[in-house]
């Protein structure tokens, strides 16, 4: 069994910053893309950033030039840095692996979601 496990969410000031992790644990497994994706009320989840093996990234148009999505194949981990934050990047903020596990195959995998509130 594999877990998406994320950190970092919080309450933070318009124009603060904050940094969210994800590291993926369990049977053994291979890693294709990793992203980031987020719900706010009321809207449909949407994806803000994701990394591919390969390393090429994608962003939302709404936050580019202000987060980079990087990843750490050797932790299996992929993070998510926020600046210059709005309260219109209020949401949950879910960590998304595209991944192979060991006796499972390859499948899509989802953390349990962080709350990020920007207070303006």
């Amino acid at each position: 069994q594999v877990q998406l496990v994320e950190s970092g969410g919080g309450l933070v000031q318009a124009g603060g910053s904050l940094r969210l992790s994800c590291a993926a644990s369990g049977s053994t497994f291979s890693i294709y893309t990793m992203a980031w994706y987020r719900q706010a009320p009321g809207k449909q989840r949407e994806l803000v950033a994701a990394i591919s093996s390969g390393g090429p990234t994608t962003y939302v148009d709404s936050v580019k030039g202000r987060c980079t999505i990087s990843r750490d194949n050797a932790k299996n981990s992929v993070h998510l840095q926020m600046n210059s934050l709005k309260p219109e990047d209020t949401a949950v903020y879910y960590c998304y692996g595209d991944l192979w596990a060991h006796r499972i195959g390859r499948g899509d995998y989802w953390g349990q979601g962080t709350q990020v509130t920007v207070s303006s």
